[in-house]
This record gives structure tokens, sequence and C-alpha cells, in this order.
């Protein structure tokens, strides 16, 4: 970064050239997982309220019980 306003030479001419600096590639994350951390960012400062039930309801499943298992 010193030497950042001195010219640089050009590696296929030789000619004097003025430096440029572009920002890193940084890779982008998939969207799901990027709505996800925004998502769990937001609801660390302003936790979503629900007012209304959403989603499917879970299947009720019956198991058997165990014949030494005294049900009231």
């Amino acid at each position: 970064m010193a030497e950042a306003s001195v010219p640089g030479t050009c590696p296929t001419c030789g000619a004097s050239a003025r430096r440029v600096f572009t920002p890193p590639g940084v890779p982008l994350l998939a969207r799901p997982v990027r709505r996800a951390l925004d998502l769990e960012e937001r609801s660390a400062h302003e936790p979503a309220v629900a007012a209304t039930k959403q989603g499917r309801p879970l299947p009720h499943r019956r198991r058997q019980t165990p014949p030494w298992v005294l049900s009231h």
C-alpha cells in the first residue's frame, strides 16, 4: 500500500502504468444460507412475534405401549 501512488511497469511492454486496485473476489453464499444468516441476525435484535399458526400440524403417531408399562 505504501507504493500505491508509484506507477507500475507493464509486464508485457514495459511501459509505465497507473496501478489499479480492485476489491478481492469474495465468494457469495448460497441464497438459502444467506437468508438463514440474515434471519438469525434480525431475530437477535428484533424477535419476530407470531400472531397466527403457520405450517402443517405434526402427525400423531400412536406407539405400542410395552406390556410392563401401566397406563392411567
